[in-house]
């Protein structure tokens, strides 16, 4: 047990901005084996988001307290998806080649595409949860946040398992991750921190992993043919783009299936 709870800081040390008992480093193995609770740190990021919300509600409008839950999410990450997201934006939209891709994906500098992506992203995401707001009971609707972000880590997951890292692994910060594939015990922990929010929901919105579970295929599907794999700022892409899935397919079912 205390292997686990040290791979779990781990993770939490490497995702977010969240503090750790001082005796967690960046191990390399300890951050190989951290993988299996990255749906477990989306987990405590979402109902750290939930919180917010709630909070602000207290004092501000719906419309305001949506904003600064997205805020609260983007401080307790350090923006660290939102980074990759907007990395990858430049680079598989300026770029022709694997080389020239990979090359504007180390730039730190954001360009045209970066600041289009990332601004369009966030805006979707805010727009998405101002319209579901009004349409579902509040407890479900605080459910939303954890459900996202557990949900989408494991997407970044699937991309890990089922594709090869591609980048500069010596120089990289997600070498040690790109060097070993979860066992299925680790996949069934990384389950379990996904799936735990949707046991408090009803059940038809577990139709939202389909949706999820497609865009993340078709990432994959693009990263290997135009750089052969992935990088960590596909991963946060991946992240990003299947938690706006979710938002969509959640107000689906509100709209027309629930």
């Amino acid at each position: 047990m205390k292997k686990q709870i040290q791979f779990f800081f781990t993770a939490l040390m490497f995702f977010t901005r969240l503090p750790v008992p001082k005796n967690i480093n960046h191990n390399q193995n300890l951050l190989q084996q951290s993988a299996r609770y990255f749906t477990w740190v989306g987990l405590l990021v979402g109902c750290i988001t939930a919180t917010a919300y709630y909070v602000f509600s207290l004092l501000l409008s719906a419309h305001l307290a949506i904003a600064f839950s997205m805020l609260t999410g983007i401080l307790t990450t350090g923006a660290f998806h939102e980074d990759g997201f907007a990395d990858c934006c430049d680079a598989f939209g300026g770029g022709w080649t694997k080389e020239k891709i990979l090359q504007i994906m180390k730039d730190s500098r954001l360009g045209t595409f970066g600041v289009t992506g990332l601004t369009g992203v966030l805006a979707l995401k805010y727009l998405l949860l101002v319209e579901i707001s009004p349409q579902i009971h509040s407890k479900y609707f605080l459910l939303l946040f954890p459900c996202a972000h557990a949900a989408s880590r494991f997407m970044s997951i699937v991309i890990m398992q089922t594709s090869s890292y591609v980048q500069d692994t010596d120089t990289s910060k997600s070498k040690p991750l790109a060097n070993r594939k979860l066992t299925v015990i680790e996949i069934a922990i990384a389950i379990a921190g996904a799936l735990i929010p949707f046991c408090f929901l009803p059940g038809i919105w577990l139709v939202t992993l389909v949706p999820m579970l497609w865009v993340t295929w078709r990432a994959d599907t693009y990263f290997k043919k135009w750089i052969g794999g992935y990088t960590g700022d596909c991963l946060g892409a991946t992240q990003q783009a299947t938690e706006v899935v979710f938002y969509i397919a959640v107000l689906i079912i509100v709209n027309h299936l629930h």
